[in-house]
């Protein structure tokens, strides 16, 4: 399909709520509009995809023939890449040098649960007991079967919409689930997109069921409904919070990749130049709008003064544009309101008299672009110290030694990531257990791989994605004792 047929077709979801229209944050241009699908899609969403549970045209399909079609929708992603490609850049604004590099994780998280499908086992067991009143000796047999949950509401957010879609259907749909699916409402194109791929490539109608629409209505019925299983939800923690409380009405099995406010430890013997790299890239890369990136860089004193410099300097030598601009690396934000937040921090800390080194302002011209913000004399206190600001700001102190540095990366009530500077091994490995974040990276930043598990401490979450860790998220298990 071409670009402006499936915008077209988006149009057309079915919906009855209000007109949401979505914008080219890279131009501020309207590229399609749909109408809220809302409660009432969600029922019949909920419907369609509890009708194919129950009936087993999903879950009851021998393993193996649900590795193929999860096989066949990875070799289609990648056949359609061009067209994700433009649709991706389009609707979220990344340069299309940023969706390149995402679009084969896309492919592969689908090649690697595929694998899993003929991997989903229990264990067994010879157990020896007494046996009731008559206290006679009995043997029996006992196993645990690994069986999907059921109905799972799959709630993903606009930065990086296809990766995020792709990281919770991938595992939901190994496992044997039925799936209601909803992107956020900025961005659902490419959510569109992948809906018709898994259909050609041989999932059963209505096991997966497309939703349009607000998190206030259409995320907020998903999250609610009594004959949903469970919610998987990447966001922020407020509404993390919030469908935690729906989710209490059934007691619906939750999980949960929330925000996060990422320390970054450099010392006085880490590879600087390395590190300053890294570190301005683990903030300013998606113009800062990763709940991962590195917001709070702590910095040993005798390397604060050239810290600050080398970030400040690559602040002001990225180059900032949409798909359309060439050499672009970086991105708008996604959105206005999300313009008018970051700046509002910002403008509340220069009342606050935080230095401002570099950036703090927009781009003089379409879209809503930030120039890259290095924060300097911050105050633990300030809001844009402790809060998550999703935006290309980093705040940068200093710290005498490595007790500080630990205290000021655990105080906060995030833990996601972190990361650490240095080339003493001892202090790396001892600080990766120190540091209260679900995933550490030492002398480097915004790595994953597929094996390994991805999820938070405190507030960033409940729950790991990723790895064997992600597809038991979407299973439960049963005992079963046999009489011999």
């Amino acid at each position: 399909m071409t670009v402006q047929s499936v915008l077209d077709k988006v149009s057309e979801v079915p919906g009855a709520g209000e007109v949401i229209r979505v914008i080219d944050p890279s131009t501020e241009e309207q590229i399609t509009e749909f109408r809220d699908g809302g409660a009432a899609a969600v029922d019949e969403a909920v419907a369609r995809a509890r009708a194919t549970f129950e009936s087993g045209v999903w879950r009851n399909l021998p393993a193996r023939e649900r590795a193929q079609i999860l096989w066949k929708v990875a070799d289609l992603i990648d056949v359609r890449a061009p067209e994700l490609v433009q649709l991706e850049t389009i609707n979220n604004g990344m340069p299309f040098v940023a969706a390149e590099g995402i679009l084969p994780s896309c492919a592969e998280l689908f090649r690697y649960y595929a694998g899993w499908c003929t991997k989903i086992e229990g264990t067994s067991f010879d157990i020896q007991m007494t046996a009731g009143i008559t206290g006679t000796q009995a043997d029996l047999h006992g196993y645990t079967l690994k069986e999907p949950l059921g109905v799972v509401g799959l709630i993903f957010p606009w930065n990086g919409p296809l990766f995020n879609a792709c990281i919770k259907l991938a595992p939901a749909l190994a496992a044997g689930n039925s799936c209601v699916v909803k992107p956020a409402e900025e961005t659902p194109v490419t959510a569109f997109v992948l809906d018709q791929i898994l259909r050609e490539a041989g999932v059963p109608e209505g096991v997966v069921n497309l939703v349009l629409g607000y998190g206030h209505t259409a995320g907020a019925a998903i999250s609610a409904h009594p004959d949903v299983d469970k919610v998987a939800f990447t966001g922020s923690t407020e509404v993390g919070k919030l469908i935690v409380q729906a989710a209490s009405g059934n007691l619906k099995k939750v999980t949960l990749e929330l925000g996060g406010k990422s320390p970054v430890l450099i010392f006085n013997d880490a590879d600087l130049d390395t590190a300053i790299l890294s570190a301005a890239m683990g903030i300013f890369v998606g113009s800062g709008q990763g709940c991962v990136c590195g917001s709070r860089i702590f910095v040993q004193r005798g390397a604060f003064d050239r810290v600050v410099e080398g970030i400040s300097a690559i602040a002001n030598g990225i180059q900032l544009g949409g798909p359309k601009d060439e050499g672009a690396h970086i991105g708008p934000l996604i959105s206005r309101k999300q313009l008018n937040r970051v700046m509002g921090y910002v403008d509340e800390g220069r009342q606050e008299g935080v230095e401002v080194v570099t950036g703090g302002h927009r781009l003089d011209r379409k879209g809503y672009f930030v120039h890259p913000t290095v924060l300097t004399n911050v105050s633990t206190d300030a809001r844009l110290y402790r809060e998550e600001i999703f935006g290309p700001v980093v705040a940068v102190l200093p710290f005498d030694d490595e007790d500080e540095a630990i205290a000021l990366a655990n105080d906060t009530t995030y833990g996601l990531a972190g990361a650490v500077y240095t080339q003493n091994g001892a202090r790396a490995h001892r600080l990766a257990k120190r540091i209260e974040a679900g995933t550490i990276t030492l002398n480097c930043q915004l790595v994953f791989d597929h094996q390994m598990p991805f999820g938070g401490y405190k507030q960033s979450g409940w729950g790991r994605e990723f790895g064997k860790d992600g597809i038991e998220m979407y299973l439960q298990t049963k005992s079963v004792y046999n009489q011999l």
